[in-house]
């Protein structure tokens, strides 16, 4: 496969401005917001549900749907990814996992009040499909794209990710905000439409990288079948990365300060709308802010890279959160929530887009199972994730507070940042 094709590469980027639209209205902005209020027991209207037998508030129920989403990403992509190695079939899967994704967010459209099994089921399963596209994305970056080109790379993809993801939230707003405009639909009936446009643009944008993407070749084995070879696949990459000193010692890294990470990203609207009591507006601000001021975070952290280094540069952004964290502890006004919240972005951007990149270094050369590398990679993401949120919420619920609960964060990023000082940058650059 030729490398470096400006064709692929451009065609690669383009597909997180088609996912990426998820990431924002579905599971930041517009959904988080509607869910509590159409999620309830009719005629009653009551906000406890009777879910599976369980009688359960609707904002307990959402919190479980993300981390059973991103459980069933834990432990169901290391096995299709192993299995798209074994079989060459690695475009394809990412076909079936965007399509879940973007029909399940389709499907919100019907998402009416009292309809929660719907909204609850097809919410969790368009983060399975989003999840589960991502890691065959990303395990295309080693295969199209010299070392050299990793990081701009991938901070190019993030960057799409973070404009076409506000272009499209903002005309979803338009429609929340000012129903009037659209024949005087209702905000529900405009909020039911904004998570059809996602699946709409979502596979629209994606048939850009499904045309390009070449098709990985892969000589197959002839004894057994998909899933027994699939499953050798994934013993024999686990055993490959045991051999991968630094590999190995970057996935414990990147598990830690991503924890914290994505509990800040995740819930950091939360605490805006529980600790300083701010408008859903100003909320909304916020999370526009952050995409925008990722955007010049991921660039400007790629060059960074090119004099010190990967984990260097890593290394300097996780002191960077470490500081963030602590100053929230002392946040008491909008304006300095949207101080807070800029500095926010401009890390995201670095952090996300560098850990890709670098991960894609650490990878043997020339290898053919980028998928299942990536798998663990994934694995590492999504586990520290459902962990880094419980443990907020559990640190929140002990205390009753908030604050306390991003003090905690800043000392998970002390791990990490004392974990990623153990891999020399001149190792993986």
């Amino acid at each position: 496969m030729q490398k470096n094709n400006p064709k692929v590469l451009n065609a690669w980027a383009m597909y997180d401005w088609a996912n990426s639209v998820h990431s924002l209205t579905i599971t930041s902005a517009i959904f988080p917001i509607y869910f509590p209020a159409a999620a309830v027991m009719m005629p009653s209207k009551s906000t406890k549900l009777d879910f599976l037998g369980l009688q359960l508030e609707n904002t307990v129920v959402y919190s479980y749907a993300v981390s059973i989403g991103f459980l069933l990403l834990a432990f169901s992509v290391p096995f299709t990814s192993a299995i798209s190695d074994f079989t060459g079939k690695k475009k394809a899967f990412l076909k079936l996992y965007c399509y879940l994704g973007s029909l399940s967010c389709m499907l919100l459209y019907f998402f009416e009040e009292g309809r929660y099994y719907l909204g609850t089921f097809a919410f969790l399963f368009s983060i399975v499909g989003w999840g589960g596209s991502i890691v065959f994305y990303n395990s295309y970056l080693p295969e199209i794209a010299t070392e050299d080109r990793f990081d701009n790379l991938s901070a190019k993809g993030f960057s799409l990710g973070y404009i076409g993801s506000v272009i499209l939230l903002l005309q979803n707003l338009t429609m929340v905000l000012k129903p009037e405009w659209y024949g005087g639909i209702t905000s529900g009936q405009a909020s039911r439409i904004s998570f059809l446009s996602v699946g709409i643009w979502w596979i629209i944008f994606a048939q850009i990288p499904f045309s390009i993407l070449p098709e990985t070749k892969k000589e197959k084995k002839k004894e057994g079948g998909w899933i027994f070879n699939g499953f050798r696949e994934l013993k024999k990459v686990f055993h490959e990365l045991q051999g991968l000193e630094f590999t190995k010692k970057f996935l414990l890294a990147f598990f830690f300060y991503n924890m914290a990470a994505q509990t800040v990203m995740y819930l950091g609207a939360l605490f805006g709308s529980e600790e300083l009591h701010l408008p859903d507006d100003a909320l909304i601000i916020t999370i526009l802010l952050i995409q925008l001021v990722a955007i010049p975070g991921a660039y400007l952290f790629a060059k960074i890279s090119k004099k010190i280094g990967n984990t260097a540069s890593i290394s300097w952004i996780v002191v960077i959160w470490i500081v963030i964290c602590i100053a929230a502890y002392f946040v008491y006004t909008k304006n300095q929530f949207f101080l807070l919240a800029t500095g926010i972005g401009f890390v995201m951007g670095g952090i996300q887009s560098l850990s890709r990149s670098t991960y894609a270094k650490l990878i043997p050369e020339d290898t053919h199972d980028t998928a299942s590398y990536f798998s663990f990679y994934d694995v590492c993401d999504r586990l520290s994730t459902v962990i880094g949120t419980f443990m907020f919420g559990l640190v929140n619920q002990l205390t009753g507070s908030m604050r306390i609960s991003v003090l905690v964060l800043s000392v998970i990023f002390l791990i990490g940042y004392i974990l990623i000082k153990r891999i020399p940058s001149k190792n993986i650059y």
